[in-house]
């Protein structure tokens, strides 16, 4: 899958443990209704950003990521993530 668009926020790189980064940026797409959606870099993905300027126009590569929790009352919740793999730089569309 892909997500077109233009960069409107870059966060910086997040330890999340010693063994895991990530780091997350916007994308606004360039359609009727545009939409604001969160991405994310994980480990060594998380340089592809590097350089990348707010307002570039990219095309991010994505996996749909969803997981189960079980919460201290025994209830399932659901979290999506959507995740970059590869990041094209000023593409065109």
């Amino acid at each position: 899958m892909e997500v077109k668009g233009k960069i409107k926020l870059v966060r910086e790189t997040q330890e999340v443990s010693a063994t895991f980064k990530k780091r997350e940026f916007v994308v606004t797409t360039e359609e009727q209704y545009p939409q604001d959606i969160l991405i994310e870099l994980t480990q060594d993905k998380c340089s592809l950003l590097d350089g990348v300027a707010i307002g570039s126009e990219v095309t991010a590569h994505i996996n749909l990521r969803g997981r189960e929790w079980i919460n201290p009352q025994g209830v399932a919740q659901y979290f999506n993530t959507i995740q970059c793999w590869k990041l094209d730089k000023n593409s065109t569309f």
